[in-house]
């Protein structure tokens, strides 16, 4: 695959299955790598969340890097960082009253999806249809019907099931970019606390993520199956 097939793949995912906003690119850039020229740094301090949000409505595209993440806890899963040990432990969670006991917000912290810390230096986002930029995964925030069409086309030649292991904990960061990335399985996921407060993800809406690999089966399967009457 090349930029103008993932740009046309992308295109063709919103018109057939009437997608409203745009699916989303990201690219975990690794400490080793360059951040590509002609992507523009985003420039304001936000949550890796709000940022999926703004460029799935608005359309733009940037790169971020670990200081330009307002939430460090979604950074260090994307592997920005290491995760802070009042994170790790649990000990936020259980403060903000979300557990019974420490050692309940512990076993959930331990489960949860992390890139290896310090191994990535900033990530790139971009609308799947316009990316300049090869992408690690894809995310697709919409409504539940489209995630059930997503999750159908993406089964349709091999078969199988499609993960739905979540916390609503570390949403959009964790399990929309840090599982399918680490796993090269799709994922769907149902939001988090911090992801519906600071962006605009609607109560009727959810996140599905798919690893680039899996793109061109997707739509071609999307085309087959709903090509025609899609809503």
């Amino acid at each position: 695959m090349n930029n103008e097939d993932i740009q046309k793949y992308g295109k063709e995912l919103k018109e057939v299955l009437q997608i409203t906003t745009s699916p989303v690119a990201v690219h975990l850039v690794k400490a080793d790598e360059e951040i590509p020229e002609g992507i523009p740094h985003v420039g304001e301090t936000i949550r890796h969340c709000q940022m999926v949000d703004n460029v799935r409505r608005l359309g733009t595209h940037f790169y971020a890097t670990f200081d330009d993440q307002m939430c460090k806890g979604g950074a260090s899963v994307m592997g920005l960082a290491e995760m802070s040990p009042k994170l790790k432990s649990g000990e936020v969670y259980y403060n903000l009253n979300h557990f019974a006991s420490i050692e309940a917000a512990k076993a959930t912290m331990d489960k949860v999806p992390m890139v290896e810390a310090n191994s990535v230096k900033a990530v790139l986002y971009a609308p799947l249809e316009e990316t300049t930029f090869m992408p690690d995964v894809i995310l697709v925030i919409t409504k539940p019907k489209i995630v059930m069409q997503l999750s159908q086309a993406l089964l349709q030649k091999d078969g199988g099931r499609v993960n739905a292991a979540f916390a609503g904990k570390q949403s959009v960061c964790a399990d929309g970019v840090s599982y399918p990335y680490l796993t090269g399985e799709a994922g769907v996921t149902i939001g988090c606390s911090g992801s519906r407060k600071y962006t605009e993800i609607q109560d009727e809406e959810m996140i599905m993520s798919v690893p680039v690999d899996m793109l061109p089966a997707l739509v071609e399967s999307a085309k087959a199956m709903f090509g025609s009457y899609a809503c």
